[in-house]
């Protein structure tokens, strides 16, 4: 084991959590965002029947929900599918706009299926918590039931990967190089419990689940319980995947830095970027710098170097007026999301309010 790759990088960000247990909770809805083929959606069928539960799933690309909603009646799962257009009845994000001529703009519609998983639960008349799973995401039904339970005195509940690392491909990097007392996972929208009262969204951004939970961390009413396995994958499978990361990763380990250190948002001003990204690109060349001495096959640490240039190219476009900026339109949007959430009108049927958002089921 050696040292960490930057003694300013912060490895864990757990402290920010609540360990805690509770009674079995109750949950209404399973809501899965996916984008591939519908075998990746076996598990979250599984759970739904054991929960007995309703399986909602948002389905774009390479999943279709007709095929979905056929298996589901097959498997005796309860089961609403739809196929989710590019643009639906939600707000339009001003943070998107903040992005739009630059290289970090978001192609991903998972934001967006998770916020109508949201809006769709403020509508249900008597729903209590949904629970978001990604598909390549396994949990347990009791675990599940253990969270839902927490949601009468926490605002997030997350399940503590025990599976494959869900971090960045530069923190798999430093994982790698440094060894895992020195990289740490976090809570993700993998497998996050929140109540249907819930006020928060999800920003189309990398980390979007850290900016979701943000100011329920803020006010210390996140709980991590449970367990939840990630599937294996490879990180250094297309430099792409880092080019796309850094953005979003500098922004979520920049603020969750100043929650680490007692400070808030208000910190978050030119002065501290500067400080931040030039300390996150001396991270990032501490790792490429240990790379040659990984006992790893020449082609995998080629794969990790390259990997490593394109997030580091990628932070060198990033600017402390770009950070600022974005994170100002992100608070706006906050709360023009909070306006629509209290808008939006109550409907006993889950097709009702998916056809209130626009959406067009088969």
């Amino acid at each position: 084991m050696t040292e960490p790759a930057d003694p300013h990088h912060h490895f864990s960000h757990r402290q920010l959590l609540k360990p805690d247990t509770a009674a079995p909770g109750r949950l209404d809805a399973i809501v899965v965002p996916t984008n591939r083929p519908i075998s990746y959606l076996r598990e979250s069928m599984r759970l739904a029947r054991e929960l007995d539960c309703l399986l909602l799933v948002l389905c774009s690309t390479w999943s279709n929900a007709g095929l979905v909603i056929s298996e589901a009646a097959r498997a005796e799962v309860p089961t609403i599918a739809v196929d989710v257009p590019p643009r639906v009845r939600l707000p339009r994000p001003t943070a998107d706009d903040v992005l739009l001529e630059t290289p970090f703009r978001s192609r991903s519609d998972t934001s967006m299926k998770r916020n109508i998983g949201l809006a769709v639960a403020r509508m249900m008349d008597g729903w209590q918590a949904i629970l978001f799973l990604d598909d390549d995401i396994t949990v347990t039904a009791d675990d599940v039931r253990g969270a839902a339970g927490l949601l009468a005195d926490y605002d997030a509940v997350g399940l503590a990967n025990t599976g494959f690392p869900d971090n960045s491909v530069v923190c798999h990097a430093n994982r790698e190089v440094s060894g895992q007392q020195f990289q740490d996972t976090f809570i993700g929208a993998g497998a996050l419990l929140v109540p249907a009262s819930g006020r928060s969204h999800f920003p189309h951004v990398y980390n979007e689940d850290w900016f979701f939970v943000f100011e329920h961390i803020r006010e210390r009413r996140v709980a991590l319980t449970g367990e939840a396995a990630q599937r294996v994958y490879d990180p250094f499978d297309k430099p792409a995947r880092a080019r796309r990361q850094e953005f979003g990763d500098c922004l979520a380990e920049g603020v969750f830095e100043l929650l680490d250190d007692g400070r808030d948002l208000a910190d978050a001003g030119l002065d501290f970027w500067r400080d931040y990204l030039g300390r996150r690109e001396a991270f990032i060349a501490a790792v490429m710098q240990r790379l040659p001495s990984l006992g790893v096959e020449d082609e995998r640490r080629a794969r990790m170097t390259e990997s490593l240039r394109a997030a580091q190219n990628s932070r060198a476009e990033i600017t402390p007026e770009l950070c600022v900026r974005y994170l100002d339109a992100w608070q706006h949007d906050r709360k023009v999301w909070g306006d629509f959430l209290a808008d939006l009108p109550e409907f006993d049927s889950v097709r009702a309010a998916l056809r209130h958002l626009k959406l067009v089921l088969p």
